[in-house]
């Protein structure tokens, strides 16, 4: 009996470290619920344009603008067609390029492309209004819309930006619904940014629509040194 008391206080304390080193489960499982996937906010102000209604199916666009800058256009809505899945990398590429809806009508694929154009340019639209009525806008930076010159191919009216007294930027907010038109447009633009001035050369094929321009831009012209 003396032995058997040593050899059972033995048995019982090689237990005790056994229990205080039983590993927990529930550390690990904690750790894993706990990691996630950060959210980041778009840095960019985004405008949606008119569903437009087309034979092929709705087309819709939005935009995204950083500053005063096209960014990104996304399409949301699009006629389930291939040569309309052709055509709108093309058109976002100019768009971003041309930063308005002054973009050419991307060839087999030409009712998408002007209702691209017409929803494109109502969310340019917005843009330039949010940008007018905001109060956060830099007071050297000043947005003028000209006159609204009726034509026999159709209305056309610009919109100039003007940074001080120099001249930033020309939207089209009305113009025909004509290639020739399409085709001059940005070629007025740029000799309007380089002549700071309406005093722009007429644009072969279009002097109809150049005319128009060049007095919507002279009515913003004056709008803004008034």
């Amino acid at each position: 009996m003396k032995r058997a008391i040593p050899v059972l206080v033995l048995s019982v304390a090689g237990l005790i470290p056994v229990w205080r080193y039983e590993p927990s489960t529930g550390t690990s499982t904690a750790s894993s619920a706990a990691e996630s996937t950060p959210s980041t906010s778009s840095s960019g102000t985004t405008f949606t344009g008119t569903t437009v209604n087309t034979e092929k199916g709705d087309v819709q666009v939005s935009v995204t603008y950083d500053g005063d800058r096209i960014t990104a256009v996304k399409m949301l809505k699009q006629p389930n067609h291939p040569q309309t899945t052709a055509a709108v990398p093309k058109l976002i590429s100019q768009t971003l390029q041309a930063q308005s809806a002054d973009v050419d009508t991307v060839s087999g694929a030409t009712i998408t492309s002007d209702a691209y154009k017409e929803s494109l340019q109502a969310a340019i639209d917005q843009e330039a209004a949010a940008a007018s009525a905001s109060p956060s806008a830099s007071s050297a930076s000043q947005v003028v819309a000209g006159s609204t010159v009726a034509t026999e191919k159709g209305d056309v009216q610009v919109q100039v930006t003007f940074d001080g007294d120099r001249i930033t930027a020309v939207r089209m907010l009305k113009q025909p619904n004509h290639p020739q038109t399409t085709a001059a447009v940005p070629k007025l633009i740029s000799q309007t940014l380089q002549a700071q001035s309406a005093d722009v050369d007429t644009v072969s094929g279009a002097t109809i629509t150049s005319d128009g321009y060049k007095e919507s831009l002279q009515a913003a012209i004056d709008a803004k040194g008034a």
